[in-house]
């Protein structure tokens, strides 16, 4: 059954490790970190972008997809179906469909605009029992769309947003989605520290954990960050895995085309690297 992400946000905040999102594309990625949340007893959140749950059919598809697994693999550690960066209209559709968990990013609004749209879509997660993220400063790249040039979030604005009651809160500290550039300055520590102490108790969310070093994944985790979103590395190593397989000639050998066979290099590799990623994050077995 779907869960809330606010029992394992607090307890992964309380306890000094965080608790990984892996961004879902399809049925592969979804079972692959589903059974690997299950084999190293650790908390897991999936993501869904709006471009990704379009691809996939829809948010009911998503839904029933993601429920059934959870039934017929048998998983039993906590598992939180989160929206990732979604707009207004966005969160209001998940929230009908099912999800556990939405993301409001209104991080491209004016500050007072943000706060009103938050508002109304915490107190729509509080009356189903939903997790609710907000954001601060956009984080740079491009998500579906959404570019942002990795700002660096303000403090003050931070604990506004938070006082509204967030469960979890994403705020710009200089991170990007997708591969970092050779010319990265690295996270902005001392406004993490600062947004950390204005915040309180709320869970902070690292988006672009991709291609981060370790050594700054764990100092954040040491400043409050509790949740850290992964989606750039999984696909990079499904893309090579299968790239090899294809290279290798292995889809001309008897049933090597079946999607089955071919998919299987791709699945394993996810596997993985969200297993890598839980070791990182310190999430095994604290489900």
């Amino acid at each position: 059954m779907l869960v809330s992400a606010k029992e394992m946000l607090n307890k992964a905040k309380n306890g000094k490790y965080a608790v990984g999102q892996f961004n879902i594309n399809n049925l592969e990625w979804t079972k692959a970190i589903l059974l690997t949340a299950q084999e190293n007893n650790s908390p897991v959140i999936l993501g869904v972008s709006e471009g990704a749950g379009k691809y996939m059919g829809g948010y009911h598809a998503v839904v029933g997809m993601v429920n059934g697994l959870l039934k017929d693999l048998n998983i039993t550690v906590p598992v939180a179906l989160h929206l990732d960066h979604g707009s207004y209209e966005g969160a209001f559709k998940v929230i009908e469909a099912g999800f556990s968990s939405v993301m409001f990013d209104g991080s491209h609004y004016p500050i007072d605009e943000n706060i009103e749209k938050t508002k109304e879509i915490i107190k729509l997660a509080n009356e189903k029992g939903l997790s609710m993220e907000a954001e601060v400063g956009s984080i740079g790249g491009e998500e579906d769309g959404v570019i942002g040039a990795g700002e660096v979030a303000d403090p003050a604005e931070c604990k506004r947003i938070a006082e509204l009651g967030v469960t979890m809160l994403a705020a710009g500290i200089g991170n990007i989605h997708g591969k970092y550039p050779a010319n990265w300055k690295g996270l902005d520590f001392d406004t993490l520290a600062k947004v950390d102490e204005v915040t309180g108790d709320v869970p902070l969310v690292l988006h672009g954990g991709t291609g981060i070093p370790a050594d700054m994944i764990k100092k954040a985790i040491s400043l409050g960050v509790a949740k850290i979103n992964v989606n750039t590395e999984c696909q990079l190593s499904f893309a090579e895995a299968t790239r090899k397989y294809i290279e290798a000639g292995k889809d001309l050998q008897g049933k090597g085309f079946d999607p089955r066979k071919l998919l299987a290099p791709g699945f394993e590799a996810i596997k993985a690297t969200v297993k890598e990623k839980m070791e990182l994050f310190g999430s095994i077995n604290q489900a």
